[in-house]
């Protein structure tokens, strides 16, 4: 059960300051630092104006009547009333001596008897101090007897003093007999029965008296062996033996029926005990090992019924239920220790008195409304809720290690300076804001630099501007523009695709001519009426807007990362590697070769402009791209047909004055009756014929050799003179032509003289296979093996 619990005075429950709160005071005065008006902000939710003291309280009550709250506190000893009407402070007393313990022997504030440090007892009325008197010990609990006008006071020995305020005069004390009493720690009467109970220091025990006989009636033990915590120390003998330790009652409270007891001590816990029996029935831990403060029964709360139990030590608060005290009903964690805690009867609030200088209030509505006087409570609790809760790393900022670096702050690292969590540290604000403008000087500045680009593109939004180009929006593309030229790219691809299967549809058996009109009047309707319902893209995608835009979002195409996603485009990019000798030879007479190729071409085109006829405009690749063989099977295109016989006519023009040689099938018989001179001889053949020259010249050596297989093996040994006849690009001999050039394997170009006239088969090539020249068969194979 998630149970609420709201600070409406002091600081925040379950939170702490490394800031004395007389320091944050006087600097929230003097307006200095940013943290500490902020803490004093949130100390300053007060519901009760002026409700605190100048170092720290002692003990707080509220009179019977409901009007008053009475507290008393240092420094200087006081006490101060505040009246709850008004809300605010209505008197303060000074005394010479600090306050022990008080009771309010009025319905209202009238009259007040105080214990002191230094053994007094005062008495206060409604003028002030009224009387002083002394008791023989130092006093630490006091409590008063309504029926019989008698004030007990307990005290650092084994006796009880009375004094009655009918006679005037103190009465013989009560003796508690029993050994080891170091003295009683507090005084309870059972408003049922008006049994005394007394809380002895020394020997664990509580003792109940009857004042009217003034005799003890019976003696409670409390389980030492059962509370005592075993420690991992060695123990001496006569020094540490757990027999000698001692475990005192602290605190004591008596329930209104008079059949229940709650018994506080000195090691935390708390028993709750029937007075009918000896054996606790409820026994709860508070967890720190500290001595009870208070003890009360809460009674009649709203969601917790009835028997609820409040302990508390100087740390924390608990209140749980006595038939189930393993668990909480609710924890309060003050954020100064804490002195004392009074319950208003009837009500879910709490008052607190602590070692700081603002005193505590917290209401918690399960527990019942709020009192009369702060009926608002019950509306404003929902307003307040998580509106004061305060990180407990709120002045730290969380860097990683390589952020650590980056400021040059990684030398700290195992210093109290940095506090590690999780994957890096937590750092001081302060520290963190100095250390960034040390690394980067201009940091503010390129910040606002930034800050006013982006306000002033914002206001030029608004201007009239001529449109520069199409983007995201009507907005020019800034950035990714080879992205945004891929995906148009893809995009105008798809619209023609749809629009062909969409023309192949509707009109797929129509002649030649009634498609190219029509594919002319779609195209007109198409670039005239915009697409319907365009399919969303990256393009118009108002939330991929910032990707052409943004330069956060430029893509780096020279990253490995991009290289991998990537690879055609990345080798694209690559260096193209450098050409060889003979390469940079074979392109220039490819080249220049070609030249005559391309003038050619380009008037043939100009000639086909010109006789083109019904479109001027038009090309014959744009022509040729329109007829589409698959729709209108068994048509011919004659315009592919006439494109094809100029090309070809062009080509007989062209290659007039190239040899071609014959494709010969070389074998020993051919080699040997050829000629070396002859220009139509093969590699293989010149080869084999016997090298020509002078007798003096050394001629190379070649050794070939054949296998069944068909692999060939050749070695050859250069000789050591350069033979004119063997030179591939230089013609220097008897046989050398003027004006003929020689490229390829033994073609010649130029010179003006034309050989024999080739035939129709040698020009274009064979258009029949080969008879008996299959030597590369399977049946060749299988005859080889």
């Amino acid at each position: 059960m998630d149970v609420k619990v709201y600070t409406v005075n002091g600081a925040v429950a379950g939170s702490s300051s490394s800031i004395p709160d007389w320091l944050i005071r006087k600097r929230a005065a003097k307006g200095k630092g940013k943290r500490v008006s902020k803490e004093y902000v949130q100390g300053a939710i007060e519901l009760i104006q002026g409700f605190e003291f100048p170092e720290a309280s002692n003990k707080i009550k509220t009179t019977r009547d409901g009007h008053h709250a009475i507290a008393t506190g240092t420094y200087k000893p006081q006490t101060r009333v505040w009246d709850l009407d008004d809300l605010n402070l209505k008197f303060e007393r000074h005394s010479d001596a600090e306050n022990v313990d008080f009771i309010i022997l009025s319905d209202d504030w009238t009259k007040i008897m105080h214990l002191q440090n230094d053994r007094t007892i005062e008495l206060h009325t409604q003028g002030g101090f009224h009387y002083r008197t002394r008791i023989p010990r130092f006093g630490r609990s006091l409590a008063y007897h309504f029926p019989s006008c008698t004030a007990l006071f307990s005290a650092s020995g084994n006796e009880i003093y009375r004094l009655n305020l009918e006679q005037g005069r103190f009465l013989s004390p009560l003796v508690l007999e029993d050994d080891n009493i170091q003295g009683v720690n507090y005084i309870d009467i059972n408003p049922a029965h008006n049994l005394l109970a007394f809380g002895v220091d020394g020997n664990g025990t509580v003792q109940f008296w009857d004042l009217r006989s003034r005799s003890s009636v019976g003696v409670l033990q409390v389980p030492t062996n059962r509370l005592l915590r075993p420690t991992a120390r060695s123990t001496m003998p006569g020094v540490d033996d757990t027999n000698t330790i001692s475990i005192s009652i602290t605190a004591l409270a008596s329930r209104s029926d008079g059949l229940s007891y709650a018994v506080g001590t000195s090691t935390g816990h708390t028993l709750l005990y029937d007075i009918r029996s000896t054996r606790p029935f409820a026994l709860k831990d508070q967890g720190y090992g500290l001595p009870i403060r208070n003890l009360t029964w809460i009674e009649g709360g709203r969601l917790a019924g009835d028997g609820m139990v409040l302990s508390a030590d100087k740390k924390v608060v608990k209140i749980w239920d006595r038939n189930s005290p393993s668990s909480n009903f609710v924890s309060i964690t003050p954020a100064n220790d804490l002195n004392h805690i009074h319950h208003v009867p009837g009500s879910g609030l709490f008052l607190t008195a602590n070692e700081g200088i603002q005193m505590g209030t917290y209401y918690v509505p399960a527990l019942g409304p709020a009192p009369r006087w702060a009926s608002f409570l019950e509306n404003i609790t929902e307003e307040m809720e998580d509106s004061t809760t305060r990180n407990a790393y709120e002045d730290f900022k969380f860097v990683e290690r390589s952020e650590l670096k980056t400021l040059g702050l990684d030398h700290l690292i195992g210093t109290p300076a940095l506090k590690p969590y999780m994957h890096g540290y937590f750092l001081s604000l302060h520290l963190y804001d100095t250390a960034r403008v040390i690394a980067n000087p201009f940091a503010y500045a390129e910040h606002r630099e930034k800050l006013v680009k982006e306000r002033m593109e914002k206001m030029a939004e608004t201007r009239i501007r001529s449109k520069k180009g199409t983007g995201i929006g009507g907005e020019e593309i800034k950035v990714n523009k080879a992205l945004a030229e891929r995906i148009e790219r893809g995009l105008e691809k798809e619209r023609r695709k749809e629009e062909r299967r969409r023309r192949r549809g509707a009109k797929g058996g129509e002649d030649e001519e009634a498609m190219d009109v029509d594919a002319d009047a779609d195209a007109d309707e198409a670039e005239q009426t915009p697409t319907e319902l365009e399919k969303p893209t990256l393009l118009n995608d108002p939330r991929f807007k910032d990707l052409f835009l943004n330069p956060e979002f430029a893509v780096d195409e020279t990253t490995r990362e991009y290289a991998l996603l990537h690879p055609s485009a990345s080798g694209s990019k690559q260096k193209v590697r450098g050409k060889t000798a003979v390469e940079e030879e074979e392109e220039e007479s490819e080249r220049a070769s070609s030249a005559g190729i391309s003038e050619d071409e380009s008037e043939n085109k100009s000639d086909g402009g010109e006789e083109g006829g019904d479109s001027d405009d038009s090309s014959d690749a744009g022509e040729l791209n329109k007829f589409d063989p698959r729709a209108r099977p068994g048509q011919k295109n004659e315009r592919v047909h006439q494109a094809y016989e100029r090309a070809r006519q062009h080509n007989r023009q062209t290659n007039a004055n190239v040899n071609f040689v014959p494709l010969v099938p070389h074998t020993e018989s051919s080699t040997s009756t050829r000629k070396t001179g002859d220009k139509t001889t093969t590699f293989g053949q010149r080869r084999n014929a016997p090298a020509r020259g002078s007798s003096h010249t050394t001629t190379p050596r070649t050794t070939a050799k054949g296998d069944k297989e068909g692999g060939f093996e050749m070695s050859w040994v250069p000789s050591s003179t350069k033979h004119p006849s063997r030179d591939r690009g230089s013609r220097k001999d008897g046989n050398a032509k003027k004006g003929v050039e020689v490229f390829g394997a033994g073609m010649e170009r130029g010179g003006g003289e034309r050989t024999a006239v080739l035939s129709e088969s040698e020009r274009t090539g064979r258009t029949q296979r080969r008879k008996g020249m299959r030597s590369g068969s399977k049946n060749v194979f299988r005859q080889l093996g």
